[in-house]
Order: structure tokens, then C-alpha cells, then sequence
């Protein structure tokens, strides 16, 4: 169960929608276990709802709407909440605390390493391509942002990390020969050495595959329904509608089974790798 702390119902349209829900559940007196109970989920998951960290459903709504005698209240207030996120970047967020809790995180890249296995300068030419006019305090800021997510490669209880990567990302010039020979050579070395990090590459020669328009993360969890994300430069869009996630997740086993086995991934990292190094 996830304690109650203090949240500010008044922060955005989700945290109102927590508070409400905290607010009726304990006037009814029930407990965010018994609560769940009664719309078929755990007792963490109600908790997550309650604290902002997991973005209300509607068929949840309904539920907790019948439940309350509500009408259509929780409804109103999960259509609120899903218009007011819609399309910004500020999901990510949201994306982080999900993070913490995930048991198991699988992404999928096309053009680009994975934010949590980049190196500090691979991180610094993309955030400045990307942002061209910002000032160096910006930039930096975003760097530093970037690479504080990978605390979780050092944390032993974090999740099982699983990515799938284009051989275009490890082609495509980043800021020199140098710079790709160092990203090349740290994802080797969790390759071998780490062992919640799987790695797998997706060859040229397989064609056309799922996420082949852009990059995709798709977080499991032991005490609630799992999510999928969606990330670009600008923004990023989190997705949690059961019907979805259950063909993103389809879609992720299509594209593990068409990439290259993690031993024959490595070895195809290493030949880049020393490719560039005898250039």
C-alpha cells in the first residue's frame, strides 16, 4: 500500500483527481486495500492514483463513480486530466517516478543510443543538436537531467533493463569518431558486465519492424497494470489504456524476435567499435 503524504490537490487537474479520490475514499472508510478490492486492482495501485504518480483511467473512473454515487464526477475529472496532458512534455515527469517502481523497463531506439546508457559526451551533442540556441547553462541542465537517470544502473534494486537498438544508432556520426568509439565501447562494457542490462541490435538486414518511427519504453510493474511511453526531443506521450499497452507490448515481442541474440549484438558492437578505432 502506498502511505498517504501531502499533496497539494490544487498542483494540476491529476492531483485533484488524487485528492478527490483520497478524500471520498476515506470518508467512506475504506482503506486504499479495501478500495481496491472493490475495482480489481492492488492496493499500491489505488495509493498511486491518491499521489499523483499514475494517470486516472476511465473505466477505473466509472467504477470508482458507482462506487461513491458520484454520477460522473471522477469521469469528468479523468477526461480533465487525459486534455490537459495531452502532447507535452512534462509526462516525463511522471515517466520518472514509474521508473522507480518498474520491475522490468524495455526500450526500443532507432537513430540514438538510450538516454540511460549514453555517455556524458554522446548526451551533450544531442541535447545541443537539439537545442541549438540555448546558452551553455541550458544545455548542461538538460545534460546533467539526462544522465541522472542512470542511477538506476547502480542501484541493485532497480529494474531489469532490456533495449533494442538500430545498427543505424551506432553509425550515424555523433560529434566524431572519438565520441562514438567511447558510447560504443560503454555499451559493450554493460553488455558484458551488467547484468540486468540486456542489449540487442537491429540489424539493416531485417527491414521494416515495429517502433521503427521512433523511440518506445515499455515499463512492467509488480502491484499495477504496466505502461508504455513515447519520446521525442520536444515532447512525450504516456500511454496506459489496457487495450494499447497490450498491443505495444505485442509489438515489442514482434521486434526482440527479429533483432540479433544479445551475443551476436555485442559482437556486431565490437566490429563497429574497432572499425572506427583503426580509422
Amino acid at each position: 500500500m502506498v502511505h498517504p503524504k501531502e499533496l497539494n490537490p490544487y498542483l494540476s487537474p491529476r492531483a485533484f483527481y488524487g485528492g478527490e479520490l483520497r478524500r471520498l475514499r476515506e470518508g467512506a472508510g475504506f482503506s486504499q486495500d479495501v478500495l481496491g478490492k472493490r475495482v480489481f486492482c492492488s492496493g499500491t495501485y489505488i495509493g498511486q492514483f491518491e499521489t499523483a504518480e499514475r494517470r486516472p483511467q476511465l473505466e477505473m473512473s466509472k467504477l470508482f463513480d458507482e462506487i461513491f454515487g458520484t454520477g460522473e464526477h471522477f469521469q469528468r475529472l479523468c477526461k480533465l486530466v487525459h486534455e490537459c496532458e495531452k502532447g507535452h512534455a512534462h509526462y516525463y515527469a511522471a515517466v520518472i517516478e514509474l521508473t522507480k517502481n518498474a520491475q522490468t523497463i524495455c526500450e526500443s531506439t532507432q537513430l540514438l543510443v538510450p538516454g540511460t546508457l549514453q555517455t556524458e559526451d554522446y548526451a551533450r551533442a544531442l541535447v545541443r543538436a537539439a537545442h541549438p540556441y540555448d546558452p551553455d547553462e541550458a544545455v548542461e541542465k538538460r545534460v546533467k537531467a539526462r544522465l541522472d537517470r542512470q542511477r538506476m544502473l547502480e542501484d541493485p534494486t532497480a529494474p531489469e533493463l532490456w533495449f533494442t537498438i538500430h545498427e543505424a544508432a551506432f553509425r550515424l556520426p555523433m560529434g566524431g569518431p572519438e565520441l562514438m568509439r567511447r558510447q560504443l565501447d560503454r555499451l559493450l562494457e554493460l553488455g558484458h558486465d551488467h547484468h540486468r542490462v540486456v542489449l540487442q541490435v537491429m540489424p539493416f538486414s531485417a527491414g521494416p519492424h515495429p517502433f521503427l518511427h521512433g523511440s518506445a519504453a515499455l515499463m512492467t510493474f509488480p502491484d499495477a497494470p504496466p505502461t508504455y511511453y513515447a519520446e521525442s526531443d520536444y515532447s512525450g506521450q504516456l500511454i496506459e489504456e489496457p487495450a494499447l499497452v497490450t498491443q505495444y507490448f505485442r509489438a515489442y515481442d514482434h521486434l526482440r524476435a527479429a533483432a540479433l541474440s544479445p551475443k551476436a549484438s555485442l559482437a556486431l558492437i565490437g566490429n563497429i567499435a574497432n572499425d572506427l578505432w583503426a580509422a
